[in-house]
């Protein structure tokens, strides 16, 4: 039986969600394409889970349509709860979305109330909980009310089924209206999820981190990696296991130019550095300042979060180092 690290909260950092009174790890657990998939054991979704809470990991994010197929991850985290988590429940700040297509039909994805409330269910159904700590609108619907949509994330909070609710990737002023509607329902905007890394900068480009800053709401940003770009496994070219040699949808080898590797290694060369790896380097970089309260990893094994977990032992940079960064991100 699973018995947690008594030292478990003794190094990780946690940083207050915007002006809430709930407090995130630098470092969270995103579920996305690591947990469900037949290629990975059940004990191997299940060490990464240990592993990750002995090291203070306490978030663990999920959405409805993670997989693949849809809705497997989160049956699988509902496994692992089980098995060896659901004694620490308290301690633990789990979260899922709903806007992605799960099932065929006119009410299986976007935005409206039918849709977001019955996915709940069935996500509390598949993880065998009472509750989720955040439940999100995983994108905005261009064709629903968005008084209704946040409205229904109102009602989550209002049944109990989640004790906060947030957004994921929407714009600046989409953002503004959201938290205007919420905060008149009288549950405010928690937290936005939007993608951000040193390749990837729509956040800072679009005003996004600082409508978050204006509003006082909370940031935690996925792809801090940027698809295993920022991983150092490009930096020889494309692994022939790589994600960007397979056919997958979110990275190809189109992207893996010659000057991207050659900005890599420049990078890698900062990262050594500091005492880092190239994936601390980057995951330090957007935990820069305060601004994102946390960054979504994934991992598929538990030597991949410990890695991870260990960018919390330098998150400084100094004004040098962060001008470096920009020259060669920048190709100045």
């Amino acid at each position: 039986m699973y018995t947690a690290h008594p030292d478990r909260y003794a190094e990780m950092p946690y940083r207050r969600t915007g002006r809430s009174g709930l407090k995130l790890p630098a470092i969270s657990l995103g579920l996305w394409h690591n947990f469900g998939p037949a290629d990975r054991t059940v004990e191997t979704q299940r060490a990464i889970l240990r592993r990750a809470f002995d090291l203070g990991v306490t978030h663990f994010d999920l959405a409805n349509n993670y997989g693949p197929p849809p809705g497997a991850a989160e049956s699988a985290f509902g496994e692992a709860l089980k098995a060896d988590l659901v004694a620490y429940r308290d301690e633990l700040i789990i979260s899922t979305k709903a806007g992605y297509l799960m099932w065929p039909g006119p009410y299986g994805e976007w935005g409206s109330r039918k849709y977001l409330l019955s996915s709940l269910d069935q996500s509390l159904t598949r993880m065998g909980l009472d509750y989720v700590d955040i439940f999100y609108s995983h994108r905005p619907d261009p064709e629903t009310p968005l008084e209704e949509t946040m409205g229904a994330l109102h009602t989550a909070v209002q049944q109990g089924k989640a004790l906060y609710v947030g957004i994921s990737n929407y714009s600046a002023e989409q953002t503004r209206e959201a938290a205007r509607i919420l905060g008149e329902l009288g549950t405010p905007l928690l937290i936005h999820q939007p993608r951000y890394s040193m390749l990837d900068r729509r956040p800072e480009d679009g005003g996004l981190l600082d409508a978050l800053d204006e509003l006082q709401v909370g940031s935690i940003v996925f792809s801090p990696l940027e698809q295993g770009l920022l991983t150092g496994r490009y930096l020889d070219g494309i692994p022939e296991d790589s994600r960007a040699a397979s056919d997958s949808p979110f990275l190809n080898s189109d992207a893996v130019t010659e000057d991207l590797v050659q900005q890599l290694r420049e990078l890698n060369d900062i990262a050594k550095g500091r005492g880092q790896t190239l994936a601390q380097l980057a995951l330090a970089w957007v935990l820069r300042g305060g601004r994102v309260t946390s960054a979504l990893v994934g991992a598929s094994s538990p030597k991949q979060i410990e890695d991870s977990v260990g960018t919390i032992a330098n998150l400084d940079f100094d004004a040098e180092e962060l001008a470096r960064i920009e020259a060669i991100v920048k190709g100045a």
